[in-house]
């Protein structure tokens, strides 16, 4: 496997580096969840909480620290590992099923079913979406994109389908944008011109291309400005951005959506095709 960040991997780098500032029960739960890290995926709250030696009311305060609204929610960052670390697809979803618990919603077994599911936690990422973008950070990234010279789009495996529509879109608004592809593993040489007129789009979901975060480190030293889709604020590729949208995709059996995502694109494809028209 590549050593790309994931959530799980920053996340822990997050717990080693605030070690020393939590209380002790706080320490207990920090050492075995660092320590236990390919069970914590498989196990109950109640049993975590057992093996911890701390009440269950610990682990909430625990995940509370580290942004998180619950310790479910804390214990689908290692799920979603598991998942990323499975790249057979048919494994993926034995996975799945072997680590649900009576915490996780029954998985949809016909096409059917998939196809309800899908319909349904997509409609609540979009709604979500809708709520969770800032108006003013979507108008200045349209600003940015209005202004630039040239505009070039990251987008690696996962990611490559959502990159290459916003690049379409963009091609059709006659702008100057080209898609980072790395074809012949030309990666750097795709992104030698950028300068500060231009603009970086990156989109990467964890685990993290480490391609896409070594181009916008370069796009940052060459000052181009930055916009980020990606899954999380401490993703890698936050740090750089001018504007860093921040997309929970739906899920179902493990299998990630884009949806939502294409519903980004999409809006600042619009929004700057109908600021042309003004």
């Amino acid at each position: 496997m590549t050593n790309n960040p994931t959530q799980l991997s920053l996340l822990q780098d997050d717990i080693r580096r605030r070690y020393d500032t939590l209380s002790k029960r706080l320490k207990q739960v920090a050492r075995y969840i660092l320590d236990n890290s390919n069970s914590i995926a498989f196990d109950t709250v109640a049993s975590i909480a057992q093996q911890a030696d701390v009440p269950p009311s610990t682990l909430i305060r625990f995940s509370n620290a580290f942004g998180f609204s619950g310790f479910n929610e804390m214990k689908q960052v290692f799920r979603q590992h598991l998942m990323e670390e499975t790249v057979n697809y048919t494994e993926r979803a034995r996975l799945f099923r072997q680590t649900a618990t009576d915490e996780t919603p029954t998985a949809p077994e016909n096409p059917a079913e998939i196809l309800n599911v899908f319909t349904m936690v997509n409609s609540q990422a979009l709604q979500q979406l809708a709520m969770q973008i800032n108006p003013e950070q979507l108008e200045k990234a349209v600003k940015m994109l209005d202004e630039a010279d040239n505009i070039y789009v990251i987008g690696l495996r996962r990611s490559f389908s959502v990159a290459s529509y916003l690049t379409y879109a963009l091609r059709h608004l006659e702008r100057r944008a080209f898609l980072i592809d790395g074809l012949g593993g030309m990666f750097a040489e795709q992104l030698s011109m950028v300068n500060p007129k231009d603009v970086v789009i990156a989109i990467s979901y964890s685990p993290y291309a480490r391609e896409a975060v070594e181009l916008v480190e370069l796009g940052a030293k060459r000052g181009a400005h930055q916009i980020a889709i990606t899954d999380s604020q401490v993703s890698p590729l936050a740090a750089f951005s001018d504007v860093c949208f921040v997309v929970r995709e739906a899920q179902v059996d493990g299998f990630r959506s884009q949806v939502a995502s294409l519903c980004l694109a999409q809006t600042l494809a619009v929004s700057l095709a109908l600021n042309n028209a003004n």
